[in-house]
């Protein structure tokens, strides 16, 4: 492969957060959320300049360890090869360690911006390669399939390869956020689960996921028995038990809640009539935001109000 060229010009991308798992449908369902981390690449003479706003500005590194650094390595080496220097700008809103995809938006911005700064770089990179390279980088496909396409995804494996499709969500679905001040990381979350789990919790796990396609789509009034989970919710309690517990409380009035990923955020999908009702219920030591649903995934958008 030719040493690729790329564009003079900066490009933009914006990705949203999403929330995996949905209660039973453990690393295979997705969710788009209308929060976003946008990002702007520009390739430069020489060196790596990092520049972060908001989420993780005090945390994350700032040189060639950082996660989206490192995927925009990887990006440029499976198009063809490296660009002399890279500017980077970021402007984060995804919270991070808080099950609302950070590190897969971060793998999705890079990929998208390096190809689109790639002369040629889709017919190089396609939909499809693009969504195996970020689920290899990430480890599983959930979160970058909702990423990367919106909306409401399906994601699965097949002959060693990743795919995955896009789902509407019905109408009137309201998704509502519960950040706690504290974080989990994934790594900890996923040590809790057994290496087995009984099988009569199996069939209601794959009877409940089967449902939540038909709830979230067209029968949103079923979302409620479509959200439980035996597989890995209650296997993680002692993690986060105040987001099992309001979990729990939401329940018990009749909102369709669970873990957010491998939490601790809690999600809601209420309806308009149960969202003021519902962020009350949270009480204190929560960050309740309000959302709609992403419907456009990882997109390329114009430079201008980047910083917005």
């Amino acid at each position: 492969m030719a040493h690729p060229a790329f564009r003079a010009a900066a490009v933009r991308v914006r990705v949203p957060a999403t929330s995996a798992n949905l209660g039973p449908g453990f690393d295979a369902l997705g969710l788009a959320l209308g929060l976003y981390d946008d990002v702007v690449v520009r390739v430069a003479e020489s060196g790596l300049h990092l520049d972060i706003a908001g989420e993780g500005a005090d945390t994350v590194p700032r040189d060639e360890s950082n996660l989206l650094v490192r995927t925009l390595r990887t990006a440029f080496d499976a198009l063809g090869g490296q660009p002399r220097g890279l500017e980077v700008v970021c402007a984060n809103r995804v919270p991070h360690g808080r099950g609302l995809g950070s590190s897969s938006a971060a793998i999705c911005a890079g990929l998208v911006a390096a190809r689109a700064v790639t002369t040629g770089g889709e017919a190089k990179l396609n939909d499809v390669a693009l969504l195996e390279l970020a689920a290899e980088i990430e480890g599983h496909p959930d979160n970058v399939a909702a990423c990367l396409l919106g909306g409401f995804t399906l994601a699965w494996g097949e002959s060693g390869a990743v795919r995955a499709i896009r789902m509407e969500p019905a109408a009137g679905i309201v998704p509502l956020v519960f950040v706690p001040g504290r974080p989990l990381a994934t790594e900890t979350a996923r040590g809790l689960l057994p290496r087995a789990v009984p099988h009569a919790d199996a069939a209601v796990n794959a009877g409940r996921a089967a449902l939540l396609v038909e709830a979230l789509t067209r029968r949103p009034e079923l979302l409620l028995p479509a959200t439980e989970d035996r597989l890995h919710q209650d296997y993680r309690a002692s993690a986060m038990p105040e987001s099992m517990d309001l979990v729990a409380r939401l329940r018990a009035d009749g909102v369709p809640a669970v873990i957010s990923g491998a939490g601790p955020t809690v999600l809601a999908l209420a309806t308009e009539g149960q969202a003021d009702k519902s962020a009350r219920l949270a009480g204190d030591g929560w960050t309740a935001n309000r959302l709609t649903l992403d419907t456009a995934g990882a997109s390329v958008l114009p430079l201008t109000g980047a910083a917005s």
